[in-house]
């Protein structure tokens, strides 16, 4: 017997060390001219060609940020999703490559039955009809001899199937990073807005005070009364819509960390003060930036997949040949052993070669290549969409965030031309130059350029959380450990 096997078991070996792989190896399409340049939104006095930390989180230095990301990266939703699409990805690679090695069946029956068949055969040896036992087992086992690489390229799809898989993971990793230190931020710049808008009411209760005063001393009019009590309603009616904006970020913000509306952190609410930079926003270059982002990577892994399944579709062009055996055997009898199964007569073994090929009609086969030629042409053209979006997106949040910059730089000069207004009020108030009213107009003033200043730090922050998050950062430092609770 191993002598009869030595034969086609050579053959089978000689054909696989000679076999070749089909269809074009992968090569990373080139990046578009022009970005390995600094990216041209870049203002020196803003932000720094340095590259931008993983955690670009903590260049804010609050620990209240710090744990919040955390949380979010322990227990979110969205990302307990991403990780379990990963591990359905990698569960599929494990499944091509399956296809490396023979693939077996084993299967065995035992049942006590008549059969007609057997019944005619013992009635015509003269013996009566009767209850039989019927053993029957075997083991098939099958190995495709890869010639044309079909399992090679089969696996290497998978491969870039599972990858890119993770790189979206990664993507929505930067998503939760990006979107819990928004609605952090915007619960402080509210809270800032909210002390602002009171100490305005508080003005314009004085001011309401001052002209009910005069009124009544014959020195004002109901106009100048009716006037401020105007104002001090327009006042009262800035505070709901920005309680309700600040429930409405810690509501998203539970969202994002796992929890309930009403298991929210209510203590963030004690902050009045949006996070503020220490240095400037670390950006890099645009090669970096491709580099990086997790979403241009998931388009490259897509692309690569699909030029593995151009020699996939390929290979099935060929004659596919595989190395089949079997064995097993059958017992029948009034009352046999499944042991018999390996001995005597009902013995069956076999060894050999098959090959199977649509030919002639290859029209089906053909149609897939074309199929997976038109694929891959697609995903070059995301890729190179994706690679795009990646440096406009870029470029937008850093136009914007200059834009920000230069806004919240006039609303300071404005603010700071509003303050010394108020103290010459004061000083000729003391001098009896100007009336008490005239004091609380100029304080109003003050507390409406506070107002718009604290309404430009709000969107301040939020721009550069834009940028952070179009830089790609955020999900490199570590694996995302999330409770299977």
């Amino acid at each position: 017997m191993k002598r009869s096997l030595a034969l086609p078991l050579a053959w089978i070996g000689t054909l696989s060390l000679i076999g070749c792989t089909l269809g074009p190896n992968y090569r990373r399409p080139d990046p578009p001219s022009g970005s390995a340049a600094p990216l041209p939104s870049a203002r020196p006095a803003a932000e720094s060609t340095d590259a931008p930390p993983e955690q670009w989180w903590r260049l804010y230095e609050d620990p209240a940020l710090d744990a919040l990301i955390q949380k979010a990266f322990e227990a979110n939703s969205d990302l307990r999703e991403a990780e379990a699409n990963l591990a359905a990805g990698r569960a599929m690679l494990e499944g091509a490559r399956a296809g490396l090695y023979p693939s077996t069946e084993m299967q065995a029956s035992g049942e006590r039955s008549r059969d007609a068949t057997a019944d005619e055969i013992l009635n015509l040896t003269g013996r009566r009809s009767q209850t039989l036992w019927l053993y029957d087992a075997g083991l098939d086992a099958s190995y495709e001899v890869d010639l044309f690489g079909r399992v090679r390229r089969s696996i290497e799809a998978s491969k870039a199937d599972a990858e890119s898989v993770e790189a979206a993971r990664d993507t929505v990793k930067i998503e939760v990073a990006a979107e819990t230190a928004r609605a952090y931020a915007e619960i402080c710049a509210v809270g800032e807005q909210i002390d602002v808008a009171r100490h305005s009411l508080e003005v314009a209760g004085k001011q309401l005070d001052i002209a009910t005063r005069q009124r009544g001393a014959g020195a004002g009019t109901d106009f100048e009364v009716v006037r401020q009590q105007n104002l001090v309603s327009q006042v009262k009616a800035t505070l709901p819509p920005l309680e309700g904006q600040r429930r409405a970020a810690l509501a998203q913000l539970a969202v994002l960390i796992g929890k309930t509306p009403a298991e929210a952190p209510v203590e963030v609410l004690a902050c009045v003060q949006p996070p503020q930079l220490k240095s400037l926003i670390p950006i890099g270059d645009g090669t970096e930036l491709l580099k990086r982002r997790p979403d241009v990577r998931e388009a490259d892994r897509h692309l690569a997949a699909a030029t593995a399944r151009i020699g996939v579709a390929k290979a099935e062009l060929y004659p596919q040949i595989r190395l089949e055996g079997f064995y097993g055997g059958t017992t029948l009898g009034a009352a046999p052993h499944p042991t018999q199964i390996a001995s005597g007569n009902g013995l069956i073994w076999g060894l050999g070669p098959s090959i199977s090929w649509s030919f002639p009609n290859m029209a089906l086969p053909k149609a897939k290549l074309h199929q997976a030629d038109a694929n891959q042409a697609a995903a070059v053209a995301n890729f190179n969409s994706v690679v795009l979006g990646a440096l406009q997106e870029t470029e937008q949040a850093l136009a914007k965030y200059g834009a920000e910059l230069d806004r919240r730089q006039a609303l300071g000069e404005a603010q700071d031309e509003a303050g010394r207004a108020f103290k010459l009020a004061q000083g000729q108030l003391e001098a009896g130059a100007v009336s008490p009213l005239d004091l609380l107009t100029s304080e109003n003033t003050l507390v409406s350029a506070d107002s718009a200043v604290a309404s430009s730090e709000s969107a301040l922050v939020q721009d550069q959380i834009a940028v952070f998050k179009a830089l790609g950062g955020g999900w490199e430092p570590q694996k995302i450990e999330v409770s299977q609770k």
